[in-house]
């Protein structure tokens, strides 16, 4: 007679990949964010991240002049790695029962649960970054006030930027006739919860977006995603960096009859070009 064990119902190996294709999934704030790993295998868990100035413009040399030298400067922001960890306890009765899905549930919000971590510190590293600051916060958002946002990147050509938003600002957004709603352009959106875009910018609401102290203005991230090569490296506005992917353990406990999934994540999130971030503020 065949039987159905509880280790058919989990499998640790899988269970991590499907995981990890989940957190991709579910992730809104760091799409754009550089995916680091050299420090899988890595002794220590303090790095450094360096951010280089720009060299300045090359100048006109006369015949037989020796050309000077320029300093290239750096500065530094360190960080060091963490784990972020989740765990369900799931009863062999839950697993058997045959309602529901409890096994693929677990995996789902595990995912979620981490997803959403990463997402978060992500985003408490951008709202560190205070290099570019746009005070709107005596008016609402809106079409003038995104464009003289932006407009402190002083590009040549207007690249392609992404803008985090609260939901609560969305209503805002798509009363004002310059926002160009997703739904004009399907199939060219390139985040995900993409809503529309103002001037090249892509409009991304998130509640990890939230008010100041004082509740009076949300101060909204607008990340520059496309280089101009020309005059800046390759580095993102954002990285990533991995100790150690998506681990899923399980645990059995036999004289309760349980099994405990827990799933963990080391990393850590930094802002490695903070050229590339402007913090926007709106009324509420």
């Amino acid at each position: 007679m065949a039987q159905t064990k509880i280790s058919n119902l989990i499998n640790p190996q899988l269970m991590a990949n499907i995981i990890d294709a989940k957190i991709s999934s579910k992730i809104v704030v760091t799409p754009f964010a550089k995916i680091d790993t050299t420090l899988e295998g890595v002794a220590g868990n303090t790095i450094s991240v360096p951010s280089y100035a720009y060299i300045g413009d090359a100048a006109d040399v006369a015949e037989g002049v020796a050309c000077g030298t320029t300093v290239l400067t750096a500065t530094s922001t360190t960080a060091t790695v963490k784990k972020a960890m989740k765990a369900v306890e799931l009863t062999d009765e839950a697993m058997l029962s045959g309602y529901g899905d409890p096994v693929g549930e677990a995996t789902s919000q595990l995912a979620k649960s981490i997803a959403s971590k990463i997402d978060a510190d992500c985003m408490t590293a951008l709202l560190g970054a205070t290099t570019k600051t746009f005070d709107g916060s005596s008016t609402k958002i809106g079409y003038n006030g995104v464009v003289d946002a932006i407009d402190l990147f002083e590009e040549e050509v207007n690249g392609e930027k992404v803008m985090f938003v609260n939901p609560k600002q969305v209503t805002d957004l798509r009363k004002d006739a310059n926002f160009i709603s997703a739904d004009k352009y399907p199939g060219q959106v390139v985040m995900t919860g993409e809503i529309g875009m103002i001037c090249n910018t892509h409009i991304v609401p998130s509640k990890k977006v939230v008010l100041d102290g004082t509740s009076a203005f949300y101060t909204c991230p607008i990340i520059k995603i496309e280089p101009d090569v020309e005059v800046e490296d390759e580095t993102p506005a954002l990285t990533i960096y991995l100790k150690r992917n998506v681990n899923l353990e399980s645990e059995r406990n036999t004289l309760a009859r349980t099994t405990t999934l827990s799933v963990d994540e080391i990393y850590t999130a930094v802002v490695s070009n903070a050229s590339k971030v402007i913090l926007a503020k709106f009324k509420k």
